[in-house]
């Protein structure tokens, strides 16, 4: 099962606009094209493109037919895959070219060969991000005779070569996302183990949150900096702002004054929780501005010295803010976050500079270590309605990574809220059987109307009965109430059509033999004894 190497296309310029997932999906575009009518011509392809979400949102199946007449004159010719992806890649670009806003609207397709283009890292952030790694994983079994990394070379650009470090940065930033026993940690890795790992890394990346577009496992091989940087960066940032909740810190409720306020600040996303949180303590100084973003509200380094004076009065310094240069002010800043027992996460000069990344990790941190509000949480009744642990099954977990894994537009923090409009349910049913979705009568959030969301999940409902679900008294508007039974029915049949689909495409790479139970068991109990453990699973039926 390991050897299984993916979607290769003869040209490598085409090949390379692509990861593996959108080549799988268009594969099975292609395929299913072909089959309705046995080929496929461009006269064919000119009908069928709007079945693409971005294509289908924003063209008419007129403007398609007249986009690629006006490219391929003779609509007899037949498409094979190769010729399907160029023209895929051009309409797509167009129809996102008619949003006004491409890069939001695209992903590898607009993508141009890495080689050919100069990226550029900050240093500073490197050194940052080695710094969090040296600390937080140097107590690793596997990876202790790799650290310390020296943050003025480029090793962590070859460490992270084999997939472990990431791997277990992300068990860091998100403990339990992955069963270190499926980790490849020999200390000779062969190409498929090392895959195995790069695979592993980037589908847990996208669970947790991550944004995981163009990159893919030969920009780990080849060490691509400003890519492995990238991900490295959202995955310590997901680390740091992990407490920005509710459930993790109640005393939140301090920054809002009623319970329809509380509902507002759950759907904020963590950085804009971190925002009101500093200027909720702002207010406490004679600071009078509102700080609005990580960079050039902070650069001057004022915010800072108002904010620590506040938290940590005991070490404040008048001199601080008496003093006039920016640089001066910051290294002031700095002295009182040490003596705070903060970790720096930047220098003065990056706060002067208004680097957003590491400022953000900055206050993340100081929020972390001391964040200043009651220990007596407020009483508001809303937060008696917040789920515990054991209301918060693991099933919910499971369904929530695996559909973040499928690198859906939205991040989702819980299955039972986020779903409830049905758009990001569309977006998966189309990642799982490509096509599928009716996009021109879909609702695009944000979605105001409530029979608008019953739309949406009326045809999440009608497509999970033409997969053949057994939806025995489910509805649109059951999803949309947020039903907790009917949604995690909904989603275990929809994860098992998924995983089946897998086995099928695994048995067309192994010569038609049919994966079973027994090669899928025979497989994991390998993985587990390699790791060392003794544990071993007979049956799915094991409790």
């Amino acid at each position: 099962m390991s050897g299984y190497v993916g979607i290769l296309v003869s040209d490598p310029c085409l090949q390379n606009q692509f990861t593996q997932v959108e080549l799988r999906s268009l594969k099975s575009h292609f395929t299913s094209m072909r089959r309705e009518s046995g080929k496929l011509t461009l006269g064919d392809l000119a009908s069928r493109m709007s079945r693409f979400k971005a294509v289908g949102e924003n063209l008419s199946d007129q403007e398609t037919t007249d986009f690629i007449a006006a490219l391929y004159p003779n609509f007899n010719d037949e498409v094979d895959f190769e010729s399907f992806l160029k023209v895929y890649l051009k309409l797509h670009a167009h129809a996102s070219s008619r949003t006004g806003n491409p890069a939001k609207n695209s992903s590898a397709f607009l993508k141009a060969a890495t080689t050919t283009l100069l990226h550029t890292i900050s240093e500073s952030e490197k050194a940052s991000y080695v710094a969090h790694i040296n600390n937080y994983l140097a107590q690793d079994g596997f990876l202790n005779k790799y650290l310390p990394i020296d943050p003025s070379s480029n090793d962590l650009f070859e460490i992270v070569k084999d997939g472990v470090l990431l791997c277990k940065l992300i068990n860091v930033a998100v403990p339990g996302t992955i069963d270190e026993r499926a980790i490849n940690t020999k200390r000779l890795l062969n190409p498929w183990e090392r895959n195995e790992n790069h695979t592993l890394c980037l589908n847990s990346a996208k669970a947790i949150g991550c944004t995981v577009v163009n990159i893919g496992t030969q920009d780990f091989i080849e060490g691509r900096r400003h890519l492995v940087l990238g991900l490295i960066s959202q995955i310590i940032k997901i680390q740091l702002l992990a407490d920005l909740n509710l459930k993790k810190t109640p005393q939140l409720v301090e920054l809002v004054d009623d319970s329809k306020d509380v509902e507002e600040l759950m759907s904020l996303p963590p950085e804009k929780i971190l925002l009101r949180w500093m200027n909720f303590q702002l207010k406490k100084s004679s600071y009078k501005k509102i700080v609005t973003n990580f960079s050039t509200d902070v650069k001057d380094a004022e915010a800072y010295a108002h904010l620590l004076n506040v938290l940590a009065p005991e070490h404040s310094n008048p001199s601080t803010l008496a003093v006039k240069d920016p640089l001066q002010r910051a290294k002031l800043v700095l002295d009182l976050a040490d003596r705070m027992g903060c970790k720096r996460y930047l220098t003065a000069k990056d706060i002067v500079d208004g680097s957003p990344n590491l400022n953000l990790a900055f206050v993340a941190h100081i929020f972390q270590h001391r964040n200043g509000l009651s220990t007596q949480t407020k009483q508001i009744s809303f937060l008696e309605t917040l789920p515990d642990d054991a209301q918060v099954s693991r099933e919910e977990r499971v369904f929530r990574f695996w559909i973040n894994s499928l690198g859906n537009s939205t991040y989702i923090d819980n299955v039972f809220e986020d779903l409830r409009n049905g758009w990001i349910l569309l977006e998966t049913l189309d990642k799982v059987s490509p096509g599928i979705v009716n996009w021109k009568v879909a609702n695009k959030p944000p979605i105001k109307l409530p029979f608008k969301k019953v739309e949406n999940c009326n045809q999440v409902v009608k497509i999970g009965k033409q997969l053949k679900f057994s939806l025995v008294n489910i509805a649109g508007n059951d999803i949309v109430q947020g039903n907790k039974k009917l949604i995690l029915a909904y989603l275990w049949q929809l994860m098992r059509f998924n995983i089946l689909q897998l086995l099928k495409n695994l048995r067309s790479h192994s010569h038609g033999k049919e994966i079973t139970d027994v090669d899928i068991l025979r497989w994991a109990n390998t993985k587990v004894s390699n790791s060392g453990s003794q544990s071993r699973m007979d049956s799915f039926k094991l409790k």
